[in-house]
């Protein structure tokens, strides 16, 4: 069983991640920290908080962390993640509110903790920008030698971005953290647009959660539904976040090559991830970047496992 850690910006696509996490059996979700970028910090965590409540698990601990990029004074919500998520970030759907509320400490402190504790037992995924980790990292740069895997959702490689031809939105919105968590030394795989835009959710599936006649499963299936409206140039919806959390537990979904990374901080192509020009010749690399990806074996499972979730919720 992994031990995990879930870093979301709750976000539709954060929301079937969280599912595929709370109904798989192999994952054991220890906490669910949360950041912003599809929405503000404290409305994505309360999205997770109203998420679990509606799966019955409301005993996984929730702990809000940072507002803001590292090099910036706020975070002011763009307007197309307004569009994809709907106002409140889960796709108009009203849920009951969590009685259960947030942690008390800190998102940074439980990922500075939960390292300590379990070290390489513990991946932490994240599907948002990586102001968490980073600054995780810098707080307790011992962290480095000892901690597990983690897995991102961030960054495009071999194809254009979708903020601008350089960048995909999570580096974006943080590009100085994503440089510096990969170049941390840590051991990173970036699941990215090259990927993620390969999978696709349709209305089909989304019926079969609909037919369940559980609360979980109406729910999701009208969040997905308003997702896919948003998404016409492909009559569905890419799998971006429940990609990177199914690469964490399934690894042979997909085809990657192993480099050095950097990001670019400065002009015009500010966010992009590429490969580190100063360290082309160095053993080791640390960063595994996913090319491809089996997405008939990919949707398939992650639509096993929702299942599994949505038959057994009321």
């Amino acid at each position: 069983m992994v031990k995990m850690i879930l870093d979301l910006d709750t976000g539709i696509d954060d929301g079937m991640a969280l599912a595929y996490a709370i109904g798989n059996p192999e994952i054991e979700l220890i906490g669910v920290t949360g950041t912003y970028g599809n929405v503000y910090t404290e409305v994505g965590v309360q999205n997770v908080l109203n998420i679990l409540n509606l799966c019955n698990a409301q005993e996984i601990p929730v702990f809000a962390g940072e507002s803001h990029a590292m090099c910036k004074d706020d975070f002011n919500r763009l307007e197309v993640s307004a569009r994809i998520h709907g106002a409140n970030g889960v796709g108009q759907v009203r849920m009951e509110q969590s009685p259960k509320r947030k942690e008390k400490k800190n998102a940074v402190d439980f990922l500075i903790e939960s390292a300590k504790k379990y070290g390489d037992e513990l991946v932490i995924v994240a599907t948002g920008p990586l102001t968490n980790l980073a600054m995780a990292l810098k707080r307790a740069p011992e962290m480095k030698d000892i901690m597990g895997r983690v897995v991102i959702m961030g960054g495009a490689l071999t194809i254009p971005g979708n903020v601008s031809p350089y960048t995909e939105a999570n580096i974006w919105q943080d590009p100085e953290a994503a440089k510096y968590l990969f170049e941390s030394g840590v051991d990173v795989t970036m699941v990215g647009l090259d990927v993620t835009q390969r999978s696709i959710l349709t209305n089909e599936n989304t019926r079969n959660w609909r037919n369940t006649g559980t609360l979980a499963g109406k729910t999701y299936a009208d969040m997905i539904d308003y997702y896919i409206s948003q998404h016409d140039e492909i009559q569905g919806c890419y799998l971006h976040d429940p990609s990177a959390v199914i690469n964490a537990l399934h690894p042979e979904f997909f085809t990657m090559v192993s480099m050095h990374m950097t990001v670019i901080t400065q002009g015009e192509a500010v966010g992009r991830t590429i490969g580190n020009p100063q360290k082309l010749r160095e053993a080791n690399p640390n960063i595994k970047v996913c090319i491809q990806v089996d997405s008939q074996a990919l949707v398939q499972h992650l639509n096993e496992t929702l299942m599994l979730v949505f038959q057994n919720k009321s």
